[in-house]
């Protein structure tokens, strides 16, 4: 408890100590169980300077991310400096790179206003495109609790949290910092239905 209070009162440090910090993941143990063992946190910056009017969608989407897997953290990137993630609004369907994107490395996501008009939920979309970054494919068809089945759950769908399966392949692909061995896709998907 004293480590985490000097870290809120030591903001830098916090920074620091946020992209060290060990995580747990599962691991499946001799008898088939799971165990919970550390590895490294990988953080990725993501640049939406160019994404106008999905702020507020883009930081849920973040926040989705973040909350339900926990090798992998999402952060705004200071202006002026690199981000692994760039995010733009366009006037299109919505689309992205296939990563994982490693720290360094480049991904892009752009969230476009068709899919909006045609009435899909902008924070799914936010996370859904962010999930392709983060190496996941579409799972197209699929149903509204599989954040990756995208416009096939329809208009009504409104989840933007990865189901457990989808959370477990990310923590898969960056574990031990497994994405910077990891070749990412490269691919880009539109999301059109």
């Amino acid at each position: 408890m004293l480590h985490f209070r000097r870290l809120v009162i030591a903001g830098t440090a916090l920074a620091a100590t946020l992209t060290m910090a060990p995580a747990a993941s599962a691991v499946s143990a001799p008898d088939g169980s799971s165990v919970k063992s550390a590895s490294a946190v990988v953080t990725l910056r993501y640049d939406d300077s160019q994404a106008r009017g999905w702020e507020a969608a883009i930081a849920a989407g973040v926040a989705s991310w973040n909350a339900n897997v926990d090798n992998v953290k999402l952060v705004e990137a200071q202006p002026g400096t690199r981000a692994e993630i760039q995010i733009v609004a366009t006037s299109g369907w919505p689309q992205a790179t296939i990563g994982p994107v490693r720290p360094g490395g480049r991904g892009r996501v752009e969230l476009g206003s068709q899919a909006v008009t045609q009435g899909y939920d902008k924070t799914r979309i936010a996370a859904h495109e962010i999930g392709h970054n983060l190496g996941l494919p579409d799972t197209k068809p699929g149903p509204c609790s599989q954040l990756m089945s995208g416009s096939t759950a329809g208009t009504a769908c409104r989840n933007a949290v990865p189901d457990a399966a989808e959370q477990a392949r990310v923590e898969s692909a960056y574990a031990n910092a497994a994405a910077s061995r990891i070749q990412g896709d490269g691919r880009l998907v539109v999301d059109a239905p």
